[in-house]
């Protein structure tokens, strides 16, 4: 039974998700199936302020609503929330309104939709290590949002592919339809089955590495999970949709272990935060 959300919470629903028994991502079905009417677009997208920036990541959520139960560990929820807004905060974005979201769901997946709204499934949780490793993988997402990573992909594709019906999209932005922000959220739910460049994806790997250590986490965090992937690959359907959209976990570790190596060691000694992770850990594997 899929999980009601308020709209602040829609973009839990926004993660790619599949059926861990088929060999082909049931997100890309489901994808299809909803947005099979997209046709040329005839207008050039226009910029979007940060307030429509934050619609757009609420709008692209509520369009995948169907797709994920939100864990109901409140605990939990809270927990995730306070490491990445803590991370946030260090940021030179700290004033968006940060939400990070828990999915009960067994698949490794994470990622962020433009504003500040940022996912992580059960199933990546209980494959980290240490509150150090979620720090990295909760950078990672922030600086997707902190670059726009997302916006600068949709402007491309927006002269290519769009809705045919937006009808079910239409939201309130000070009284009046945003066609703007109703523009983006078309593409931008299609980008999420494709993925973003990979120099998207190392760039925030870099900016993962610096906010966590800024937020007194030792900085290998973030390359363990790596690792972690790297080791669990293995044709795993799971894994198999974000393999399609990120680089080669190894490609991933070689391009930090290039930028690491110029004065990281010297924050080794910070905070892994294990026992409190670990702890949270035991809690969520027996729900």
């Amino acid at each position: 039974m899929k999980t009601k959300f308020s709209l602040v919470l829609l973009l839990a629903s926004g993660l790619l998700l599949q059926d861990s028994s088929s060999a082909e991502p049931q997100f890309k079905l489901d994808l299809n199936k909803a947005f099979n009417a997209l046709q040329s677009v005839k207008k050039a997208i226009v910029p979007l302020t940060e307030e429509e920036e934050i619609l757009l990541g609420q709008s692209i959520a509520s369009n995948l609503l169907s797709l994920a139960p939100l864990h109901p560990d409140t605990a939990l929820q809270s927990y995730v929330n306070q490491v990445g807004r803590w991370i946030a905060s260090r940021s030179e974005r700290p004033d968006l309104p940060w939400t990070f979201a828990v999915l009960d769901n067994e698949d490794i997946n994470a990622f962020a939709t433009p504003g500040g709204y940022i996912v992580l499934t059960k199933g990546l949780l209980l494959k980290l290590n240490s509150e150090a490793e979620l720090a990295g993988v909760l950078g990672h997402e922030i600086g997707h949002v902190l670059k726009k990573h997302h916006l600068t992909a949709m402007q491309k594709a927006h002269a290519k592919t769009a809705l045919q019906e937006s009808a079910s999209l239409v939201m309130d932005a000070r009284g009046n339809k945003n066609q703007d922000v109703l523009k983006y959220a078309a593409i931008g739910t299609e980008l999420y089955g494709k993925g973003l460049d990979k120099e998207d994806e190392f760039e925030s790997d870099r900016i993962g590495v610096v906010l966590a250590t800024r937020a007194g986490y030792e900085p290998y965090g973030l390359p363990a999970v790596l690792q972690t992937l790297q080791s669990v690959v293995g044709g795993s359907a799971t894994l198999q949709l974000l393999l399609e959209t990120h680089p080669k976990p190894a490609d991933r570790l070689n391009q930090l272990d290039h930028i690491m190596q110029q004065g990281f060691d010297q924050y080794e000694q910070l905070s892994s935060g294990q026992e409190r992770y670990k702890a949270m850990m035991v809690r969520l594997a027996k729900q």
